[in-house]
């Protein structure tokens, strides 16, 4: 199976889990704030099914998405969040419907797409690895909230090793966005998936390192969850300081979260200061 073909799999794994939590979830209970600011639990599902019609709109119609990408320019800060508030008023079992022909729709494009196309998007385009792996992204971050506001922990899978791949790869995003100088030297990213084996990335002989769990790396790079309230060791520098600030989502830098617990790994994280307010799905590539 092509790497697409694997993150599409796990895609629809990642969409299942979070399905499997909200779907039978009362109509009061969909109106339970998350931990993203002004979000309930509707906004972070009408957020992922809205996301999720933009990105078959720039797969399927390329036309048509342009015009979406001037609206977007033209309210740089308010147009992720009226998505979300348009689809957050609907009714739980329509907004459910939305999200899962959405979502299916988009699985179904993707498969289709033919290999070394890349289509227009908020930012780069992608390929399509890159549109599965960003939506994979996502739907792992909203469903943290989500399952932060419900109070789920949910089960860490070898699913993260997209995500992980997406926070690795946005190092130099992160300092650039921040007009920060990008560092010269490679790091060495150590990460002990959920199954025990290890995934590593950079050089061996990297001074700068970075050595944790994958899922508080994970936790870290999204922003759910504060460095200081996870298990992640830091040499370097540039190490230490790209911990405070990475993102693996696109767009301006994010806030981050406020220290909750003090050092040790979270697993469900705590209360998070604001919502990730873009649809541009980070720099896999």
């Amino acid at each position: 199976m092509s790497d697409a073909g694997v993150v599409l799999d796990d895609l629809g794994g990642e969409s299942a889990e979070l399905d499997a939590i909200v779907g039978e979830l009362s109509d009061e209970t969909w109106a339970r704030p998350t931990p993203a600011t002004g979000w309930t639990i509707a906004h972070q599902i009408a957020h992922l099914a809205w996301t999720d019609r933009a990105a078959l709109l720039a797969v399927t119609d390329a036309e048509a998405f342009a015009g979406e990408v001037e609206k977007a320019l033209a309210a740089p800060d308010a147009f992720v969040d009226e998505g979300a508030a348009e689809g957050a008023v609907l009714e739980p079992t329509v907004l459910l419907d939305r999200w899962r022909a959405g979502r299916e729709g988009l699985r179904r494009a993707l498969r289709a797409a033919p290999g070394g196309v890349r289509f227009p998007w908020y930012g780069p385009p992608m390929s399509v690895a890159s549109m599965a792996t960003g939506r994979l992204m996502e739907t792992w971050a909203h469903g943290q909230d989500v399952a932060d506001a419900l109070g789920v922990r949910r089960q860490p899978t070898a699913r993260l090793r997209h995500v992980a791949r997406i926070g690795v790869r946005a190092r130099d995003f992160a300092f650039a966005v921040r007009e920060l100088p990008v560092p010269d030297e490679e790091f060495r990213i150590e990460l002990t998936a959920p199954g025990g084996e290890l995934w590593s990335y950079g050089s061996v002989d990297a001074v700068q390192r970075v050595t944790g769990p994958a899922l508080d790396f994970c936790l870290l790079v999204t922003q759910r969850a504060h460095r200081d309230d996870l298990s992640l060791r830091v040499e370097g520098a540039d190490a230490d300081l790209w911990l405070g600030i990475a993102q693996a989502f696109a767009g301006p830098p994010g806030p981050g979260r406020a220290q909750q617990q003090g050092r040790g790994s979270v697993g469900s994280a705590p209360q998070q200061e604001a919502a990730d307010r873009t649809p541009r799905q980070g720099t896999a590539g």
